[in-house]
């Protein structure tokens, strides 16, 4: 893929990442996080006062995309350094930077994120996860589903919501509670989906935690929510263009090789424009990220929220599109173990899913970006 409009330290780091990726894609997940880890992958978006790389979420995104490219994405980087990092190094304390940031970083610690409930769906205002304030402590009482990675974190930071002492509405807060807290328990869903990363439903009863595990201010609910879900999206992309890339180098290289009568079936158009169709979506999804993740990284959170609802609605378009071709180039081939590009048909379609749909980033659009009226 074409790297030249990006500046040299971030065509190093790709150029680095892949390298790696591609010696050490015979690793699970847990081994390849902690080799990431160590050489400043994970991190590489948190605060360097924190053990973190300095950098931002274009940074993450590039990481994520090139261990995709090569085979070996981790989905928990979405959630992790992206989602978790990111809330508490811009809203958390400084006792909370101290205990969870540099730990993100070295891969010694993880964190999962639950927002998504059984009756709520994408509609975060009706978020029924409930948090009352009992003398000093927190009770949090609640439903999470879809909730990845539960098993493997130290941790989940949970979205619920609180009662405004003024006027008595419900506002979105976060919490960090703790996988070993009392109350809270979890039980794996059943997926058909083929991943390392298990999927999780979550009870919260009367959950008790201290003042802090509040993050942020009280009062900024929304604000840090969303400061953690535009690089949700963005990171969305990063996974997506990065499992598209993988398919479609699979395809490239059986399309060369493979001889049916006299030519290689990739110098026939019905075979090579597909392909080429489907680079050029990867391409074009893969210029709005870099442009919401610039975006967001200069703080410019609502020029990013756009641009990275439009990155992710591309990438998921471009990726299910890749990975259809990719299988349909290979034919009976395609759907073998040995060539693994059938498993990625499911996971390609999660990216049109999770963590928004994209008839839900066609409303944010019509709203935010037209101007027109709400049918809801």
């Amino acid at each position: 893929m074409t790297t030249h409009t990006e500046p040299e330290e971030h065509q190093a780091l790709r150029k680095a990442v892949a390298a790696f990726a591609r010696s050490h894609h015979h690793l699970g997940n847990k081994e390849l996080w902690q080799a990431a880890a160590k050489l400043g992958y994970i991190g590489v978006n948190l605060p360097e006062t924190h053990g973190g790389g300095g950098g931002g979420i274009t940074e993450l995104s590039l990481v994520l995309e090139e261990l995709g490219a090569a085979g070996n994405p981790l989905l928990m980087m979405i959630v992790s350094p992206a989602i978790c990092g990111t809330v508490i190094a811009r809203f958390g304390t400084e006792e909370q930077k101290r205990e969870w940031l540099p730990a993100l970083a070295d891969g010694s610690r993880l964190m999962a994120f639950g927002i998504t409930e059984p009756d709520a769906g994408s509609n975060s205002h009706r978020i029924t996860t409930t948090a009352r304030k009992d003398g000093a402590d927190w009770l949090l009482t609640g439903r999470k589903v879809f909730v990845s990675g539960v098993d493997i974190a130290d941790a989940t930071l949970i979205v619920g919501r609180t009662e405004d002492a003024r006027t008595g509405r419900l506002k979105p807060c976060l919490f960090i509670v703790p996988r070993d807290a009392e109350g809270f328990s979890r039980r794996p869903i059943d997926m058909e989906l083929s991943a390392e990363e298990k999927q999780f439903e979550l009870v919260l009863d009367d959950v008790r935690l201290p003042a802090e595990a509040l993050v942020g201010d009280e009062d900024a609910g929304l604000l840090q929510l969303f400061a953690g879900l535009n690089p949700e999206r963005i990171m969305t992309a990063a996974f997506a263009i990065g499992m598209g890339r993988h398919a479609l180098t699979r395809a490239i290289e059986y399309a060369r090789e493979r001889t049916v009568w006299d030519t290689p079936i990739g110098a026939h158009q019905a075979i090579a424009h597909p392909l080429a169709q489907a680079h050029i979506d990867l391409e074009l999804a893969r210029l709005m990220m870099q442009k919401a993740a610039h975006l967001y990284d200069a703080g410019d959170d609502v020029g990013a929220g756009e641009a990275a609802n439009m990155a992710k609605y591309a990438a998921g378009e471009a990726c299910v599109k890749a990975v259809d071709q990719a299988v349909h180039t290979l034919g009976g081939n395609g759907l073998t173990r040995e060539f693994g590009l059938a498993r990625l048909i499911t996971a390609a379609r999660v990216a049109r899913i999770a963590p928004v749909s994209r008839e839900m980033i066609l409303n944010y659009v019509s709203h935010q970006t037209l101007g027109l009226p709400k049918s809801y």
